[in-house]
């Protein structure tokens, strides 16, 4: 999927880009290899260090973003690529959430710079992490920790077909039908996040007889009031409600308000 130096092949320019992350969903789209020879002829990925050190010049017909924003520079470099892309896509919770790394907007950052860091006069970073869509308009949002390939491909070839991406936004609970997974809360009196987090994991931990995490953020209806006594009375206490909810997706306004909600009342 190279081309020749100096070779414009008019084929669209795809671009991925990496803020504060783990890499975890580049590593998806590099996982994605069958899937991509089947489009490989129809793009040109341009821009993708994760895959290669020779980065091709902008402008972009779409870019992938994976990661926060957690620096002044994040800032000013999110704004750049925002200017140099026609479509514009966030992949993964770090940047339609912010993140695991999200736990610091409940904290003292300077605290624990100064724990942690020998220097911490040597490190630059915001009091807070915040999603790509926090700084500037984004044209759609891929959850998951990490993204489905699945949903990945469907959102590249929507955007090369000129459509707009099919990834619903029922919750985890409409999976577990569909595989004919019995309710691991109706069932086993389990904790479960199922009904409130967006679907694109295929139900995987249900399937295990675990309950759902969150890992994909929350689904495009919750009801937070109706769904917190039943985790209570499935055993969880006011802490562990608070903790179930800042994980992945800490930052995503819903959770958010449900944590603040639990933790002071």
């Amino acid at each position: 999927m190279t081309e020749e130096a100096g070779q414009d092949t008019g084929r669209p320019k795809l671009a991925v880009w990496k803020f504060a992350s783990c890499d975890g969903c580049q590593l998806t789209l590099l996982d994605c290899e069958d899937e991509l020879l089947g489009i490989a002829d129809q793009l040109r990925i341009s821009y993708f260090l994760e895959a290669s050190s020779g980065p091709g010049p902008g402008p972009y017909d779409l870019s992938l973003v994976e990661g926060s924003v957690t620096t002044g520079q994040d800032v000013e470099r999110i704004r750049y690529i925002r200017e140099v892309s026609r479509r514009l896509v966030t992949i993964g919770a770090c940047a339609t959430a912010g993140g695991v790394q999200a736990l610091r907007n409940y904290a003292d950052v300077a605290e624990f710079r100064s724990v942690v860091y020998a220097r911490p006069d040597y490190i630059q970073t915001l009091a807070t992490s915040t999603p790509i869509s926090a700084h500037v308009p984004v044209d759609f949002e891929l959850r998951g920790c990490p993204i489905d390939r699945g949903q990945l491909i469907e959102v590249i070839t929507a955007y090369l077909a000129g459509r707009t991406p099919d990834v619903p936004a029922h919750s985890v609970c409409f999976e577990c039908k569909r595989r004919g997974t019995v309710c691991v809360t109706v069932a086993h009196g389990t904790p479960c996040l199922g009904p409130v987090t967006h679907a694109g994991c295929g139900a995987l931990c249900p399937a295990y007889g675990r309950g759902c995490y969150g890992c994909f953020g929350p689904s495009g209806s919750t009801n937070f009031p109706a769904f917190v006594p039943l985790l209570r009375r499935d055993g969880m206490d006011t802490l562990d409600v608070v903790r179930v909810l800042r994980t992945f997706n800490t930052a995503a306004p819903e959770f958010d308000a449900a944590s603040r909600k639990e933790q002071h009342g």
